[in-house]
Protein backbone atom coordinates (compact mmCIF):
# COMPACT_ATOMS: atom_id res chain seq x y z
CA UNK A 1 0.00 0.00 0.00
CA UNK A 2 1.01 3.49 -0.34
CA UNK A 3 1.21 6.10 2.03
CA UNK A 4 -1.40 8.19 0.17
CA UNK A 5 -3.59 5.56 0.31
CA UNK A 6 -3.52 4.74 4.47
CA UNK A 7 -4.02 8.23 4.88
CA UNK A 8 -7.32 8.20 3.39
CA UNK A 9 -8.25 5.17 5.25
CA UNK A 10 -7.13 6.97 8.62
CA UNK A 11 -9.33 9.83 7.19
CA UNK A 12 -12.53 7.43 6.38
CA UNK A 13 -11.92 5.57 9.52
CA UNK A 14 -11.98 8.92 11.50
CA UNK A 15 -15.32 10.27 9.83
CA UNK A 16 -17.12 6.77 10.65
CA UNK A 17 -16.46 7.10 14.55
CA UNK A 18 -17.64 10.62 14.44
CA UNK A 19 -20.09 10.02 12.22
CA UNK A 20 -21.45 7.18 14.72
CA UNK A 21 -20.66 9.50 17.64
CA UNK A 22 -23.47 12.04 16.20
CA UNK A 23 -25.93 9.49 15.61
CA UNK A 24 -25.12 8.20 18.85
CA UNK A 25 -25.76 11.69 20.44
CA UNK A 26 -29.00 12.12 18.68
CA UNK A 27 -30.12 9.41 19.69
CA UNK A 28 -29.60 9.91 23.07
CA UNK A 29 -30.77 13.06 22.93
CA UNK A 30 -34.15 12.22 21.81
CA UNK A 31 -34.71 9.54 24.20
CA UNK A 32 -33.69 12.18 26.79
CA UNK A 33 -36.55 14.95 25.47
CA UNK A 34 -39.27 12.42 25.17
CA UNK A 35 -38.89 11.90 29.05
CA UNK A 36 -38.48 15.79 29.77
CA UNK A 37 -41.20 16.62 27.12
CA UNK A 38 -44.49 16.17 29.50
CA UNK A 39 -42.91 18.18 32.86
CA UNK A 40 -43.63 17.55 36.00
CA UNK A 41 -46.20 15.40 37.69
CA UNK A 42 -49.77 16.59 36.59
CA UNK A 43 -51.61 16.13 39.83
CA UNK A 44 -54.15 18.56 40.51
CA UNK A 45 -53.80 20.05 44.28
CA UNK A 46 -55.72 18.38 47.13
CA UNK A 47 -58.06 21.64 47.53
CA UNK A 48 -58.87 21.43 43.72
CA UNK A 49 -59.42 17.65 43.43
CA UNK A 50 -62.07 18.02 46.08
CA UNK A 51 -64.04 20.71 43.89
CA UNK A 52 -67.24 19.65 42.69
CA UNK A 53 -68.57 20.98 39.05
CA UNK A 54 -70.70 23.80 39.90
CA UNK A 55 -72.41 23.81 36.27
CA UNK A 56 -74.80 21.08 35.76
CA UNK A 57 -74.98 18.97 33.01
CA UNK A 58 -77.95 19.85 30.60
CA UNK A 59 -78.57 19.96 26.87
CA UNK A 60 -77.28 23.60 26.69
CA UNK A 61 -74.25 23.11 28.43
CA UNK A 62 -73.42 19.71 26.96
CA UNK A 63 -74.10 21.37 23.33
CA UNK A 64 -72.05 24.54 24.09
CA UNK A 65 -69.11 22.09 25.35
CA UNK A 66 -69.38 20.33 22.24
CA UNK A 67 -68.73 23.20 20.04
CA UNK A 68 -65.36 23.80 22.01
CA UNK A 69 -64.79 20.41 22.52
CA UNK A 70 -64.63 19.99 18.25
CA UNK A 71 -62.73 23.68 17.47
CA UNK A 72 -60.02 23.02 20.71
CA UNK A 73 -59.48 18.87 21.48
CA UNK A 74 -60.88 16.75 18.79
CA UNK A 75 -57.67 16.88 17.01
CA UNK A 76 -55.66 15.14 19.55
CA UNK A 77 -58.47 13.54 21.49
CA UNK A 78 -60.96 12.70 18.64
CA UNK A 79 -64.22 13.13 17.95
CA UNK A 80 -65.46 10.11 19.70
CA UNK A 81 -63.04 11.01 22.98
CA UNK A 82 -60.95 7.76 22.25
CA UNK A 83 -57.45 9.57 22.10
CA UNK A 84 -57.20 9.10 18.71
CA UNK A 85 -57.52 12.39 16.64
CA UNK A 86 -56.04 13.09 13.65
CA UNK A 87 -53.13 14.85 15.10
CA UNK A 88 -52.66 12.01 18.10
CA UNK A 89 -49.92 10.36 16.39
CA UNK A 90 -47.29 13.07 15.76
CA UNK A 91 -47.33 13.91 19.23
CA UNK A 92 -45.28 11.86 22.13
CA UNK A 93 -47.13 11.57 24.32
CA UNK A 94 -50.43 10.26 23.86
CA UNK A 95 -54.07 11.90 24.15
CA UNK A 96 -56.14 10.92 27.31
CA UNK A 97 -58.78 8.64 26.14
CA UNK A 98 -61.81 9.87 27.68
CA UNK A 99 -63.79 6.86 26.82
CA UNK A 100 -61.67 4.65 29.07
CA UNK A 101 -64.04 4.24 32.14
CA UNK A 102 -61.69 2.86 34.54
CA UNK A 103 -59.19 5.82 33.71
CA UNK A 104 -61.93 7.93 34.06
CA UNK A 105 -63.60 7.18 36.75
CA UNK A 106 -60.11 8.00 38.79
CA UNK A 107 -60.26 11.86 38.32
CA UNK A 108 -62.33 13.55 40.00
CA UNK A 109 -64.34 16.52 38.23
CA UNK A 110 -61.71 19.36 40.30
CA UNK A 111 -58.49 17.16 38.70
CA UNK A 112 -60.06 17.42 34.86
CA UNK A 113 -61.04 21.03 35.35
CA UNK A 114 -57.39 21.74 36.52
CA UNK A 115 -55.73 19.54 34.08
CA UNK A 116 -57.72 21.89 31.11
CA UNK A 117 -56.42 24.70 33.02
CA UNK A 118 -53.40 23.78 33.48
CA UNK A 119 -51.98 22.26 30.21
CA UNK A 120 -49.60 19.91 30.25
CA UNK A 121 -47.06 19.23 27.17
CA UNK A 122 -47.94 18.64 24.38
CA UNK A 123 -51.58 19.84 25.20
CA UNK A 124 -51.58 23.84 25.87
CA UNK A 125 -52.80 25.58 29.26
CA UNK A 126 -56.90 26.81 28.29
CA UNK A 127 -56.88 28.92 31.13
CA UNK A 128 -56.18 32.04 29.52
CA UNK A 129 -58.40 30.81 26.31
CA UNK A 130 -61.19 29.64 27.93
CA UNK A 131 -63.64 30.60 30.71
CA UNK A 132 -63.99 29.00 34.00
CA UNK A 133 -67.82 28.19 32.87
CA UNK A 134 -66.45 26.79 29.36
CA UNK A 135 -63.80 24.20 31.57
CA UNK A 136 -66.33 23.52 33.43
CA UNK A 137 -69.10 22.51 30.53
CA UNK A 138 -66.25 20.96 29.15
CA UNK A 139 -65.83 18.33 31.83
CA UNK A 140 -69.75 17.16 31.95
CA UNK A 141 -69.33 16.78 28.42
CA UNK A 142 -65.61 14.28 28.58
CA UNK A 143 -67.32 12.72 30.91
CA UNK A 144 -69.81 11.71 28.93
CA UNK A 145 -67.16 9.74 26.94
CA UNK A 146 -67.04 7.36 29.43
CA UNK A 147 -70.61 6.78 30.25
CA UNK A 148 -71.08 2.58 30.56
CA UNK A 149 -72.81 1.61 27.67
CA UNK A 150 -77.00 0.87 29.17
CA UNK A 151 -77.06 -2.99 29.62
CA UNK A 152 -79.68 -4.56 27.48
CA UNK A 153 -81.36 -7.70 28.16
Amino acid sequence: MTPGRDAGKKKSGAGLVVLLIVILLVAVGTIVWAFLDTGPPWDAPPQIKATENPVPATPETLAAAKVIYQLRCAHCHGNNGDGDGPEAHRLRVEPTDFTDVGQMSRLTDGEIFWRIGAGRRPMPSFRDKLTETERWELVDYIRAFAQPLPKTH
